[in-house]
């Protein structure tokens, strides 16, 4: 029962954080608007149900049907190249494997990867077999050994993290692993199943859960495998917690909001005021967060690294599986895009960390390498010098850091 008040608050903490953002909510979709250019769509799946805790995770994407700000892409969406001088990356680079973890099948992937890709000059896979081993560039693979059923909730989801990790290292070959359901017991059979993937080098994870008190029986997920770094969404409820991004094995990715001039070039960057965080309910403070012990206390601080998520600067992404009705173009915020985005930049990294572990000691070594956050909000976070639960320790600049 405590479990269920919680997910419930935590589902009103999401209507609030949209609304102290100047949007209103209303139904049917949980549809946000702000004044007449925007109208912010949070998607079924990326709502938690009472009965969800501990059993079954949502996704953290947020659609932008209105007017995007800043962005140069299809339909007003952030484009590859703006985000790679947002956050001083290289156009070209990457090696070995990302594996992007989702839930049910998404049936127009490969379609959809190369067109995204030749819309921004991206390597495309020439194969047209998405299942076939010996693809260079793009790959499904079935969890369970069979194909799921089509969610088109979670193809958006799925469209949104093969794209955007292929735009930050465009020379690592991207594989969708596709879960059976959004269960916890399928995702993390399918996490099982990423991290023996050959080459594989990061696993990104844009989906979640509020905690839950037997949580870190799941974390032994992400330290089996030498030489893979695991990342996922903080969430998409400002100052709320979320699992996996909670364990202390896992890149917790937050969420900031990029300010731009009518160009589209950078202006500043801000904490975006849905970015989940906090102090999590069930994991100690690992030893890389020594250093922040009197904001943290004893325990894990949420979270780790953050870049764009908010839908109003959201980026631009090509999905064909139809939802609510649309299909092509769409602008996609949440923290489902950081996550993705980071273990692209990670990989663009080159530097091969046999842990997430190893990779997070070195982000919380070189705070000179990120941005720092200084202002904006998140439920009752601040931003601030330094560490903080809104932004982490702040946004890239450049992959010394990560």
């Amino acid at each position: 029962m405590k479990e269920q008040v919680r997910t419930a608050l935590t589902s009103l903490l999401l209507c609030a954080s949209l609304i102290m953002g100047g949007l209103a909510l209303t139904t049917p979709y949980a549809e946000a608007q702000r004044g007449s250019g925007n109208h912010i769509v949070v998607p079924d799946t990326s709502v938690e149900s009472p009965l969800d805790v501990g059993r079954r995770a949502h996704t953290n994407h947020l659609m932008n049907f209105g007017s995007p700000e800043g962005g140069l892409g299809p339909n007003g969406g952030m484009t590859p190249a703006q985000i790679r001088i947002f956050y001083n990356l290289g156009s070209t680079g990457g090696s070995g494997t990302i594996v992007i973890v989702d839930a049910y099948d998404y049936p127009t992937a490969l379609n959809d990867f190369n067109f995204f890709s030749s819309q921004f000059g991206l390597p495309q896979e020439s194969s047209t077999d998405p299942l076939a081993s010996t693809n260079q560039v793009f790959r499904v693979v079935y969890a369970s050994g069979s194909r799921p059923r089509t969610n088109a909730g979670w193809a958006l989801e799925a469209s949104l993290d093969i794209e955007w990790a292929h735009a930050m290292a465009p020379n690592a070959k991207i594989v969708l692993v596709e879960a059976a359901t959004n269960s916890f017991a399928n995702l993390f059979d399918a996490v099982d199943v990423a991290s023996s993937i050959p080459g594989a080098k990061q696993v990104s994870m844009s989906w979640g859960g509020s905690e839950f008190s037997s949580e870190a029986s799941n974390d032994f997920h992400f330290t089996q495998t030498s030489g893979v770094v695991y990342f996922a969404a903080s969430g998409d409820s400002g100052g709320v917690t979320i699992y996996p991004s909670a364990s202390p094995y896992v890149m917790a990715a937050g969420g900031t909001r990029i300010n731009t001039n009518t160009a589209g070039s950078f202006v500043s960057e801000t904490g975006w005021s849905g970015s989940g965080g906090g102090p999590s309910k069930y994991e100690v403070r690992p030893f890389y967060q020594d250093g922040i012990t009197g904001i943290v206390g004893a325990a894990r601080g949420i979270l780790d690294v953050s870049s764009d998520a908010d839908p109003n600067t959201g980026v631009a992404v090509y999905d064909t599986t139809r939802y609510q009705r649309r299909s092509g173009w769409f602008v996609i915020g949440g923290t489902s895009v950081s996550s993705p985005c980071l273990a692209g930049m990670s990989n663009l990294s080159g530097h091969n960390y046999a842990s997430s572990t190893a990779e997070l000691t070195n982000v919380y070594g070189h705070p000179g390498s990120f941005r720092d956050i200084l202002t904006g909000t998140a439920g009752s976070f601040s931003c601030a010098t330094g560490w903080d639960f809104v932004t982490g320790v702040g946004s890239p600049q450049g992959t010394s850091g990560l």
